[in-house]
């Protein structure tokens, strides 16, 4: 599935192996291998999160 924050797609696929979160960064590894994604605010992220959590 893929994530559109501020122009930018990230695709994600499940499995996702692991996250780490530090307030705006989020970094996520799927079977495609390690994405940092850097939000803006903190509320960003968390709806990034939720839809992470939905796949």
């Amino acid at each position: 599935m893929s994530y559109t924050y501020q122009g930018t797609i990230y695709s994600i696929k499940s499995p996702i192996s692991s996250i780490s979160v530090n307030k705006h960064n989020i970094a996520v590894t799927d079977q495609n291998g390690s994405k940092l994604i850097k939000f803006t605010n903190v509320t960003d992220s968390k709806r990034f999160l939720a839809w992470v959590y939905k796949i």
